[in-house]
């Protein structure tokens, strides 16, 4: 082998600079051309799918999921994954609407509320993580148990129903849908504001984890805490920051729930936790930590958003819509592990 041969073997910026080995490495890439699929096939087979104000209704169910979604993949990019974080969103929504209502209080004061809540939720699942060492399969579904008979229990304890008060004619509510539910008209087509919540945490997400330290520790944490520790990174504090912004990431979907219907159903979330997961699944996470993004977590929230509502104007029966979710996440994790091996082999 020649020296000029064994300068760029050994030189590893040389291969940085490839377009093609930045391509294959993205986490998203697989989600991406899973999204391109999705969106064709609807195109071809549902009429309406193109139409301006479906797009809009796509988009919204992308949102809905999408705000938990890009928590979560930061989550998971960090080694540990949440199962309360579907009842955690009716948690937030309950404590905000009952604290509101029986302390006759302006409604922001029950949002604040629950934002401190919520954070504090978190900060207790990613506190007996580190502290006990126990799976966070087993913290967190222990979390999820909790607040599944919480919500309930003190909904019925307080209100006598399994549902809130209507807190539509208190003081700052209007204010308040204004900043969580409204819809925003561009071109005569209108445009729900969890759209703009959506796409704020996707660049506020992916700014801390490609521009600043605390991504670097999240990174190192899932890929190897233990390593990580050994380096100087915080690891105790990055999970238990993770877990917390799960739980700001639920106190936004909460107030929206909130201020959509002015009222909340304390059984709503079971199970929701699970579709989070997948979205950031099929955008690129891997399950086992230390790979993913949250611009894939967006993707996954996209194609959730266009097949949940593709099949309804395709005009199928919705019963083949959990068909159609799994087969994407087996496809779209078929397709992550082989991008990523390409990316590997061209290192």
């Amino acid at each position: 082998m020649s020296a000029g041969t064994d300068v760029a073997t050994a030189d590893e910026r040389i291969l940085q600079t490839s377009p093609l080995r930045k391509l294959l490495g993205r986490p998203e890439l697989g989600s991406v051309v899973g999204a391109i699929a999705v969106f064709v096939f609807f195109a071809f087979f549902a009429d309406s799918f193109l139409h301006a104000a479906s797009l809009s209704t796509v988009l919204y169910a992308a949102s809905t999921i999408g705000i938990m979604a890009v928590p979560v993949a930061l989550l998971m990019i960090g080694g540990e994954f949440d199962l309360s974080a579907g009842v955690m969103v009716t948690s937030s929504a309950l404590v905000s609407s009952m604290f509101s209502y029986r302390m006759t209080a302006n409604v922001w004061v029950g949002v604040g509320v629950s934002l401190l809540v919520t954070l504090a939720i978190g900060a207790f699942n990613g506190f007996m993580l580190t502290r006990t060492k126990l799976p966070s399969f087993i913290i967190t579904l222990g979390t999820f148990l909790m607040l599944t008979g919480l919500n309930l229990g003190f909904t019925k304890l307080i209100d006598g129903t399994v549902s809130t008060k209507s807190i539509a004619d208190m003081e700052g509510f209007p204010s308040a849908h204004d900043v969580f539910a409204s819809t925003i008209t561009i071109g005569g087509v209108g445009f729900k504001v969890t759209i703009l919540w959506w796409l704020a945490l996707v660049a506020v997400a992916s700014w801390v984890l490609l521009r600043t330290r605390a991504g670097n520790w999240i990174f190192a944490v899932g890929g190897n805490k233990d390593a990580a520790r050994a380096v100087g990174v915080p690891v105790t504090k990055t999970k238990i920051g993770l877990y917390m912004g799960v739980g700001f990431g639920a106190w936004i979907s909460g107030q929206h729930l909130l201020f959509s219907y002015d009222v909340v159903q304390s059984g709503e979330g079971v199970g929701n936790e699970l579709i989070y997961i997948i979205a950031a699944v099929i955008g690129g996470c891997l399950i086992t930590g230390g790979y993913g993004s949250a611009v894939g977590s967006a993707v996954g929230a996209f194609i959730f958003g266009m097949t949940s509502k593709g099949i309804v104007f395709a005009e199928w029966n919705p019963d083949w819509f959990k068909f159609f979710l799994g087969a994407m996440l087996l496809l779209a994790t078929l397709l992550n592990a082989w991008v990523r091996k390409r990316a590997e082999a061209t290192k």
